[in-house]
């Protein structure tokens, strides 16, 4: 089995949902759709996107996704 390094944490405090790729440091951000950030390093790549406003984003499906899991 692979090792994953991928951090999923969510701040109910703020509705942040920050979904981590790979290790590294931010060097910049990219605003790639409204409240959607991905954070960059030196070389450009994604090391992690934050979703701002999350419970509203995901609203949509949350539903789904519980009777798919009560279902299970």
């Amino acid at each position: 089995m692979k090792k994953s390094n991928k951090i999923i944490h969510y701040d109910n405090q703020s509705d942040v949902l920050y979904l981590g790729v790979r290790k590294g440091v931010e060097e910049e951000f990219a605003e790639i759709a409204p409240g959607i950030m991905a954070e960059l390093d030196k070389k450009g790549r994604v090391i992690g996107v934050e979703i701002l406003n999350a419970s509203e984003i995901f609203k949509p499906v949350i539903k789904p996704i519980q009777r798919q899991i009560s279902h299970a």
